[in-house]
């Protein structure tokens, strides 16, 4: 008897671009990740909720990581590549060179991140038209999306930036670019964050009424007129410059890209949860929001029909699922939020310290730090006496108000580790009621949902999952169980 030769592995490669790091995958046809790699990018704040990056600086983070895991293997054996990042902006010339977002006039720094809200007078002007479009982002538009950040620089950096400029890309539909050499768009990052829609595309309406009538003339050239649907294969494949960047070969498959939290919600949404008694076993999937946990919280939930929710994103059509309707609520700051009130605290010396001896990270020196002072309580139940209202930038969902600020009740004179571990406690609470807010806003406007994953960097905190659970009334899992699957 001849034993039947086994065909050779394929592997895929995932680069997935956060806020501060980008990192990348080496997954094979089972679904397996086999290796990962991350890398810090670098972020400017030349003033108050002004946040940029360099288009430049990401890609070179891309091209190291991707090289590293895919160290050793062999290249024919590696069949496709795919980009998800962050909705930040990227503004490049007729000849694809980065231009500057700033006044200082430093062209490297490219890239208006996601998280600015420079374009606040832009997005009240833009919301104050009601036009129609505004409909399916929850009623009013967030200073975070694509128009006001464009509206912004032609009103601000008119010669030196909006006039010599030749394209606005996502982040994510910059890197497919880069691979390919093709400008389409995502039509995930379109329907998102550009009013594009995919049964009726642009409206010329909405551009012209807002002062942006200069991108319809050239029949949106500057801002896409060829849109894919994720996942969709991009042109020919990666370019040969690209290849020789990246480390892998030439031709290969590259996916059209998805939003960074978009491409979380697939992966989570989607597990296979058999044998685990949760409640949306056998349930379809609509049943299920997936929460995507980082510098901030994006929380995904998806209908057959359009549901309308005042103060969520949405809904979108095909964004992220194909066939599904999208809403996205979302947090602006929580990963930063809670880095800001410990970093911030005067005991942090002391925890870092500390922390450093027990060869452990802050947060889970912190988690156990409050174990020890709990005694026979519920740790939740520490911080009866502090309260914290987490929107030091501003509500996203479901009060869609940027002017919020953030708010501390009942701080005492102590000034020691138990009260940094309590504020961290009751700063974490915050964001699990903010979630709560949003899911009860969602489920009031026709969502029928029994489970909540959670995926992202602040997943791994047990705490975080934990507080979750408690305050949304029970089913919080960890996306960490299904990282495989979502990879």
């Amino acid at each position: 008897m001849h034993s039947k030769k086994q065909a050779p592995v394929k592997y895929y490669v995932g680069i997935d671009v956060g806020s501060a790091s980008v990192r990348a995958a080496l997954v094979d046809e089972f679904g397996t990740v086999v290796a990962h790699a991350d890398q810090p990018i670098q972020i400017w704040e030349p003033q108050p909720d002004h946040y940029e990056q360099s288009s430049a600086d990401i890609w070179a983070a891309c091209c190291s990581v991707t090289k590293k895991v895919v160290c050793g293997v062999d290249a024919s054996r590696i069949r496709g590549v795919g980009f998800d990042a962050t909705c930040s902006l990227v503004v490049v010339d007729k000849q694809f060179q980065p231009l500057a977002v700033n006044c200082e006039g430093q062209n490297f720094r490219n890239v208006i991140m996601w998280m600015d809200h420079r374009a606040v007078s832009q997005v009240e002007r833009i919301n104050a038209t009601q036009h129609k479009v505004l409909n399916y982002v929850g009623g009013v538009m967030s200073v975070e999306m694509q128009p006001p950040k464009l509206l912004w620089i032609k009103e601000n950096l008119k010669e030196s930036c909006w006039e010599k400029a030749g394209y606005f890309f996502d982040l994510p539909d910059f890197l497919s670019w880069k691979a390919t050499g093709v400008t389409a768009r995502s039509l995930c990052t379109v329907v998102c964050k550009w009013t594009y829609t995919s049964g009726g595309g642009w409206d010329d309406s909405f551009w012209k009424m807002i002062g942006l009538e200069d991108l319809v003339k050239d029949k949106y050239e500057k801002i896409g007129n060829h849109v894919l649907s994720p996942g969709e294969s991009v042109g020919n494949g990666l370019t040969p410059e690209a290849a020789k960047d990246l480390g892998l070969p030439a031709g290969i498959a590259v996916a059209a890209s998805l939003i960074d939290a978009h491409a979380g919600g697939l992966g989570v949404i989607g597990a296979d949860v058999k044998g685990h008694n949760l409640p949306c076993e056998n349930q379809p999937i609509t049943s299920r929001v997936a929460m995507i946990c980082g510098t901030s919280s994006c929380h995904m939930g998806v209908s057959e029909t359009p549901i309308f929710v005042p103060g969520v994103w949405g809904p979108y059509f095909s964004a992220m699922v194909p066939g599904l309707w999208l809403n996205e609520g979302g947090q602006s700051a929580t990963g930063k939020l809670i880095d800001h009130v410990v970093r911030g605290h005067v005991a942090f010396p002391e925890l870092q310290s500390k922390a450093a001896a027990s060869a452990h990270s802050i947060y889970t020196y912190l988690n156990s730090h409050l174990d020890l002072i709990k005694k026979s309580l519920p740790v939740g139940f520490l911080t009866v006496d502090l309260h914290v209202w987490p929107d030091f930038h501003g509500n996203r969902s479901p009060l869609t108000d940027l002017t919020l600020k953030g708010m501390v009740i009942g701080l005492t004179l102590s000034r020691g580790l138990d009260e940094l571990a309590l504020i961290y406690l009751a700063t974490i609470q915050a964001i699990a009621l903010g979630t709560r807010h949003i899911l009860e806003a969602m489920e009031a406007a026709g969502h029928h949902i029994n489970t909540l994953f959670l995926c992202g960097g602040l997943s791994k905190n047990p705490l975080f999952v934990q507080m979750h659970a408690d305050i949304t009334g029970g089913h919080g899992e960890n996306g960490e169980n299904w990282e495989s699957r979502a990879a």
